[in-house]
């Protein structure tokens, strides 16, 4: 079998990196007016999703292309300026001209929440999933110790995690949700490509684990190792513990 290689994109800085991310999914955008996104939020994504708001200014329409997201908290209310709905709406959905009934964000805290969403990404093929990485390797919520052949479910969150967003909670780790339901890491790994952008240093030693340590569930994100098609664009404070 032959080895599978990431290909790594080492930018400047976050503007760079954003322009380099838009470039790939550009690539699909004009190639299939009616592509199946996976979304995901966190600060990494926002200047993709600005790229993207502007290629629409400039005369793209996003009206038959559908929209997955990764994960949301649980026990927030939609409508909580916190929520993962919400993020979405306010960074993206807002600005282009997406089918709102087209967008889809997990929402629940039961298995057949899971279940449900699950089922729905099952009538579809992603072609495009967008992921950050946590501090602590992990993409979507899948926390260190997720099996990789997990779907979409409810998960506790590490303290690590919950510490890491309480910055959008005013700093009170108290506020911050401890559950999430989230693709797991066997949903993710059905997406036809992977996109994955980080920036800053705090994220260099989880992109290290992913592209050159073990694959192993202590680094979620090391399972795309496995994938066919993973695109990754890094800032240099990002890339900066890469060895190649």
């Amino acid at each position: 079998m032959e080895e599978i290689q990431m290909k790594v994109i080492v930018c400047e800085n976050y503007d760079e990196m954003s322009a380099k991310a838009f470039g790939v999914m550009k690539e699909l955008l004009d190639a299939k007016k009616d592509a199946v996104l996976g979304l995901a939020t966190g600060s990494s994504p926002v200047g993709l999703y600005k790229e993207m708001i502007q290629y629409h200014k400039d005369g793209y329409s996003y009206k038959d292309i559908k929209s997955y997201n990764l994960d949301e908290y649980v026990g927030i209310d939609r409508k909580d300026p916190q929520s993962y709905y919400t993020f979405m709406y306010e960074n993206l959905f807002k600005d282009i001209d997406i089918d709102l009934n087209n967008t889809h964000v997990p929402y629940g805290n039961t298995e057949t929440d899971c279940k449900a969403y699950e089922d729905a990404l099952s009538e579809v093929s992603i072609d495009l999933q967008v992921l950050g990485i946590g501090q602590n390797g992990h993409i979507g919520f899948n926390e260190p110790g997720t099996p990789f052949e997990e779907l979409t479910h409810i998960v506790d969150l590490t303290e690590n995690t919950r510490e890491a967003n309480a910055r959008f909670f005013d700093n009170d780790i108290n506020k911050v949700p401890t559950q999430a339901i989230t693709m797991g890491i066997g949903t993710i790994m059905k997406s036809k490509k992977v996109l994955l952008v980080a920036n800053g240093e705090n994220k260099a030693d989880a992109v290290k684990a992913m592209i050159e340590g073990p694959i192993d569930t202590a680094c979620a994100a090391s399972a795309l190792q496995n994938h066919a098609d993973v695109v990754v664009v890094l800032d240099k404070a990002a890339a900066s513990k890469l060895s190649k």
